[in-house]
């Protein structure tokens, strides 16, 4: 009787060590794929994003940005799309230089520190793309206050239209001194290496 109810008393502790293990492992991360046929990519989003629209001026040019963003915790998830015009081919240099000098130069200015790494992407069937990712932390007062991992992809797309595109995760806690270190993390960079534009 005794040995019996020892066996029993071992199979509810390891059943309770599985479950505990289990749920310990459970992601909190709800990944899934996300089509957006009309800003011609598909991505990986750890929840399910909210889209927005916002015009964005460029010189004497207005451009239409479609932002789809999902909020996990600290982090936000996000990519922007603009689409250039074939007549207005040369703007999209002049879009992406106002993206990146309105979080690049923000964060210097503020005593932050602006990291580069060569990286690829993919489109559709073809190989890696060369492209880079910038870790950037953002400082107040001298301390760390945001990490962000942010890429700027330029697609050239049938009828010489163009998509300027950036995709960036925002650290929101001061917990990550070393954005490239901490945003390298399988998560992050899965939300990165699953972003196919066209």
């Amino acid at each position: 009787m005794g040995l019996a109810l020892s066996k029993n008393v071992l199979k509810v502790c390891i059943f309770i060590a599985a479950l505990a293990f289990l749920s310990a492992c459970s992601p909190k991360l709800n990944w899934r794929t996300v089509q957006s046929p009309e800003q011609g990519y598909s991505a990986l989003f750890p929840a399910k994003p909210d889209k927005l629209e916002r015009h964005i001026p460029v010189q004497d040019q207005d451009f239409l940005q479609t932002l789809e963003a999902a909020k996990v915790d600290d982090d936000i998830y996000s990519i922007s799309a603009i689409q250039i015009p074939e007549n207005q081919a040369a703007a999209a240099k002049q879009v992406i230089a106002l993206l990146q000098s309105n979080l690049i130069d923000r964060a210097k200015a503020a005593g932050g520190i602006v990291v580069t790494e060569d990286a690829l992407y993919r489109a559709g069937q073809r190989q890696g793309l060369p492209t880079k990712d910038y870790f950037i932390t953002f400082a107040s007062n001298g301390k760390a206050t945001q990490a962000m991992r942010v890429r700027w992809i330029t697609r050239l797309v049938d009828k010489g239209n163009s998509w300027v595109y950036q995709i960036s995760i925002l650290h929101a806690a001061s917990d990550a001194v070393d954005a490239k270190t901490f945003l390298s993390q399988e998560d992050y960079t899965n939300f990165f290496n699953e972003f196919y534009p066209e």
